[in-house]
């Protein structure tokens, strides 16, 4: 049995990705949602795909490091960069997601960062959580 390590509660209320808000239970966390222009709504607050992203761009930059660590491989200006993208699928009438987790780094090789990136991508808990469900891309640039 693993051991819980931490809970994040939050309620969305209202009306939902189109001019709701979103709460957490220690009140840190507390956005307005709406659809984004892009998609023909109003804009002007954050969406369920930019609070997807942001997590999981954090996430990863954390897995980059632990893999990093283990492999005792320093790196430096590290950055995750996540596009969540949401899809329309007309046919069935449904919404699907796809990602690309997009690393920058320096201070490796070029192979040394793709490998950072696969090994991440193996730990990071929003990986592990969308794997065979969303398709992710992964890309690593050194600068």
């Amino acid at each position: 049995m693993t051991e819980t390590t931490y809970t994040a509660v939050v309620t969305a209320a209202g009306e939902g990705r189109n001019g709701g808000r979103a709460l957490s239970d220690d009140g840190l966390l507390d956005v307005t949602l709406a659809i984004p222009k892009a998609m023909g709504g109003v804009g002007g607050a954050t969406n369920p795909e930019q609070l997807l992203a942001a997590g999981w761009a954090s996430c990863f930059l954390g897995a980059v490091k632990r893999v990093a660590a283990q492999k005792k491989v320093p790196v430096k200006n590290l950055a995750v960069i996540a596009d969540v993208t949401l899809h329309h699928d007309r046919q069935l009438d449904e919404f699907l997601l796809s990602a690309a987790l997009h690393i920058e780094l320096s201070g490796v090789d070029q192979q040394t960062a793709d490998e950072l990136g696969a090994g991440a991508h193996q730990i990071c808990p929003y990986s592990k959580a969308t794997r065979d469900n969303v398709p992710v891309t992964i890309d690593a640039t050194v600068v």
